[in-house]
């Protein structure tokens, strides 16, 4: 396996999440300030939203504008021309608990997780669902019974979406259809598979891999950022590890393919994930190494 140099691109963040390449800057959420940010190759930052109810999964609708997951409220907030933040669809009746991650695709309908019970407090673990918001709003459940919805991906031809879920120690695939609806679920690559428990540090203890966020690169194998174990893994179709990068002391959250060729692999670490450790901190960073396979796929 090729050796990869990590380098830091910008620190002084709470925590970490949700990173996009979008029109030469990654675009990413700052949990724990509120911030949504946007950061050249160089490492210049631009706070571009702020998110009073905590942001995370990031999207664009096809004329443009941001989509912006708004974690505690349950909403999908839409960032107007003028830089607004309003209401693009409120999910608080849909979904168990907190949202997370999302994608959106090329016809703006945004395929949204959530944690499906308080991980903060270590509440009992519960499956969560899958909610898909077109791009009018409108939102209905397309997938249920998901241990803890995370990082996903939609492959180029936008008939294929793989949801990480980072409690049941896999990846989840799904065939889209032409109306946005989702089938055919199956596993498309297991490391361990759900707890045989509902107390959370008790999976935490047994788990052998906890995929967070995960990006697509353009042989079809997806790098997927594994929570528990300070490393990110490039896996392809069936769970082989084709490749592993370690993050040292830092634990690894999120990952992203960017950059002027794509092949720039981004990762956002930090100590933990807990908001009461992170909270009045600033020890999060966005390292970056380069790889060999460019972006491919959304987001």
């Amino acid at each position: 396996m090729a050796s990869r140099t990590l380098t830091l691109i910008a620190d002084g963040c709470s925590y970490l999440e949700c990173p996009r390449w979008h029109e030469g800057r990654l675009w990413m959420s700052d949990l724990y300030t509120g911030r949504v940010l946007a950061v050249t190759s160089d490492g210049d930052v631009d706070t571009v939203a702020h998110v009073p109810g905590q942001p995370a999964g990031l999207g664009w609708l096809p004329d443009g504008r941001l989509l912006v997951v708004s974690m505690r409220d349950r909403r999908l907030l839409r960032r107007e021309p003028t830089g607004a933040l309003v209401e693009h669809a409120d999910l608080s009746r849909l979904v168990r608990w907190h949202l997370n991650d999302m994608v959106v695709d090329a016809q703006g309908r945004a395929y949204v997780g959530n944690s499906g019970f308080d991980l903060m407090r270590a509440a009992p673990i519960r499956s969560a669902e899958l909610v898909r918001v077109d791009a009018d709003g409108t939102a209905v459940v397309v997938a249920t019974d998901l241990n803890f919805p995370n990082g996903t991906v939609l492959f180029p031809d936008g008939k294929l979406l793989v949801v990480a879920e980072t409690i049941g120690q896999r990846l989840t695939a799904f065939d889209v259809a032409d109306d946005g609806s989702v089938r055919n679920r199956r596993t498309w690559a297991d490391f361990g598979g759900p707890p045989d428990t509902d107390v959370l540090a008790d999976a935490l203890v047994t788990a052998r891999l906890a995929p967070d966020g995960i990006c697509l690169d353009a042989e079809g194998a997806i790098w997927v950022a594994d929570a528990l174990f300070h490393r990110v893994l490039r896996v392809r179709e069936g769970g082989e590890v084709l490749e592993e990068v370690a993050t040292g002391d830092l634990a690894v959250f999120a990952c992203m393919l960017g950059g002027h060729d794509g092949r720039t692999l981004y990762l956002c670490v930090a100590p933990s994930f807990y908001e009461h450790e992170l909270v009045n901190t600033r020890d999060a960073k966005l390292l970056a190494c380069r790889v060999d396979v460019p972006h491919a796929g959304l987001p």
